[in-house]
């Protein structure tokens, strides 16, 4: 045996520092990168970061605190993401003050302030405990208190009237007026123990807006709730004595005017219940806008920080070059680490922001008449394909689109990934079927409409799609 040292060459890959760095950075949400910046601000003396006033709800730049765009385009409410309940029931409007049913609530052009949407968010909860606070005497609110707080999520009063009279040590008779106050004040039906107690609120609530109501209604609810959840619309009309399309126009009247949850009256409107808002804003990361008809692509981030090397540390840095005999060890090391840490930061942050605007562009070109004509066009795309036509890796598509959104040229907000999801336009096929069924019909005949679209998918992946959407089963519905 011998000891001697020999040289080879050899190739091995390794991931270099700035490689991670310029990953993690594309990783990062909108948000997430807001807050990188401000941190990196805060620890890295030669980074200069002037923050610019945007937009909270399109990240367009403001001018003396106002969006021009939003102005010009009205309500910006599309950038909710609603994560309330699906149900197949309509919805009631109530008050003039109160919560209107559909879409984002109208408000005219000059009136239309975005901040206010986030800015000033209000829980239901606290509406209602201010409304009551008005309408009834001091004596009351402490009944009043403890009757909004024993409401769960849905709005269904969760403690009888008779156990809370016990544990305030209240007549009865005043719990049940207190209650009742809530329910004219609040969305009808909220305050009732069950669905069933729900449903004939509102329906006195219609009888009292409109001096009437639709016959059989109320008889079907009190007396055949659960027979009109199994559909035996035979034993109901056998029983009230009336024929089986008396039944299902009854039904019928209940599915488009009425909703088992009373909180779901708040529709769209900037209404949160308790501390969990329903309506969830999110800020899009890129921006597509439709200019004299040609689609153009914005990083937001772009518009949000101006950032640059501070004038002082590239004057110093210039220096070392010339006359280091000048400075010290520790202000060589000083000045030269935070130059380059500057530097590859605001790197990274560029390659980013084309990263980003590449793949979107790349987007644009291929889903346009999806952006155009809405998801009925939306054409199958992976992100392999995608990296193909970008020349970036498979794996930087996918870390560049997950968790980021867009807002589309109708200003709606879609994650990225709807533009990889082709079922999308089945499911809205699927939806608008349903929605124009004029009976409930069971997956095998949503499956049959749709082969005659020339769409062709099993029965088990309609069930998948309706599940995803929200919508019950033909037994349900």
């Amino acid at each position: 045996m011998d000891i001697s040292l020999e040289m080879n060459v050899e190739q091995s890959m390794r991931v270099s520092p700035t490689l991670i760095a310029v990953n993690t950075i594309l990783a990062l949400s909108s948000q997430e990168l807001q807050n990188l910046i401000k941190q990196e601000a805060d620890e890295n003396p030669a980074l200069e970061i002037t923050e610019l006033q945007t937009c909270t709800i399109c990240g367009d730049s403001l001018r003396n605190g106002v969006c021009l765009n939003c102005l010009r385009t009205g309500s910006a409410a599309s950038n909710k993401q609603d994560t309330s309940d699906d149900f197949n029931f309509g919805t009631l409007g109530y008050g003039d003050e109160g919560f209107r049913s559909g879409g984002s609530g109208s408000l005219d052009d000059d009136d239309f302030d975005p901040i206010s949407l986030v800015a000033s968010e209000q829980s239901m909860r606290e509406r209602l405990m201010l409304d009551m606070r008005s309408a009834l005497d001091e004596r009351d609110f402490p009944v009043a208190d403890y009757i909004l707080g024993s409401l769960d999520d849905r709005g269904f009063l969760t403690t009888s009237p008779h156990v809370i009279a016990d544990e305030l040590v209240v007549p009865p008779e005043e719990v049940e007026r207190v209650l009742g106050v809530l329910q004219k004040l609040g969305p009808p039906g909220i305050g009732a123990s069950d669905p069933r107690q729900c449903l004939l609120l509102q329906l006195d609530f219609i009888k009292q807006e409109e001096g009437s109501e639709p016959p059989n209604v109320r008889e079907i609810l009190t007396d055949y709730f659960i027979e009109l959840g199994e559909h035996k619309y035979g034993l109901i009309a056998q029983k009230l004595g009336i024929t089986a399309d008396d039944v299902d126009a009854a039904r019928e009247y209940i599915r488009t005017n009425l909703t088992p949850f009373p909180v779901a009256l708040a529709g769209d409107d900037v209404v949160t219940w308790g501390s969990q808002s329903k309506a969830q804003y999110v800020s899009p990361d890129v921006i597509i806008r439709d200019v004299d008809g040609t689609l153009q692509v914005e990083v937001v981030e772009s518009r949000r920080f101006y950032m640059r090397l501070n004038p002082l540390y590239g004057q110093m840095a210039s220096d070392l070059r010339n006359r280091s005999a000048a400075f010290s060890d520790e202000d060589k090391r000083h000045v030269q680490q935070y130059v380059a840490r500057t530097k590859l930061f605001l790197s990274n942050i560029k390659q980013r922001r084309e990263t980003m605007a590449k793949i979107a562009r790349t987007l644009v070109e291929y889903q346009e008449d999806y952006l155009r004509n809405g998801v009925r066009h939306l054409r199958p795309l992976t992100r392999a394909q995608v990296a193909e036509a970008t020349g970036l890796h498979e794996s930087t598509v996918s870390r560049a689109t997950a968790g980021k959104f867009v807002m589309l040229p109708d200003r709606h907000v879609v994650p990225f990934s709807d533009f990889f999801t082709a079922s999308l336009s089945i499911k809205d096929v699927i939806k608008e079927i349903i929605e124009r069924e004029g009976r409930p019909m069971a997956d095998r005949e949503i499956v049959a409409r749709l082969r005659d679209r020339g769409i062709r998918i099993a029965r088990r992946t309609v069930a998948k799609y309706r599940t995803q959407l929200g919508i019950l089963p033909s037994t349900l519905r």
